[in-house]
């Protein structure tokens, strides 16, 4: 998938820190559910411990320079008709997020920065 059709693309911070996370977890996947306070931001899990079903839209399978697998970026099917018009750019800011997701440990959080498609 070119870059200008990509739905997910990923910063070189967020990449870098795919890369220690998969490191130390083997195979990842992200989701991202909605809703408030972290539920708003995408959260990483080992690949396959986040179950996904009909409620859930693939949007990517993120190819990560030095990780062997591409990370799947999961969202729910309620939040994807919200965020349809956008380019997801998972990025990483400090501050602790969700004690769920792998990164929080590392003192940083991914976060969602978005661009209208098109723009």
């Amino acid at each position: 998938m070119d870059q200008e059709s990509a739905r997910v693309e990923l910063t070189p911070a967020a990449a870098e820190l795919l890369r220690r996370l998969r490191e130390a977890h083997g195979p990842l996947m992200f989701h991202q559910s909605g809703g408030c306070c972290d539920g708003s931001a995408p959260m990483c899990y080992p690949a396959g411990e986040f179950r996904t079903g009909g409620s859930d839209v693939l949007l990517a399978e993120l190819d990560v320079a030095g990780v062997e697998e591409p990370v799947t970026f999961w969202m729910s099917r309620s939040q994807y008709e919200v965020w349809s018009h956008t380019r997801l750019i998972v990025d990483v800011v400090e501050g602790r997020g969700s004690g769920f997701s792998l990164e929080a440990p590392e003192g940083v959080r991914f976060l969602i920065r978005s661009r209208v498609v098109g723009a």
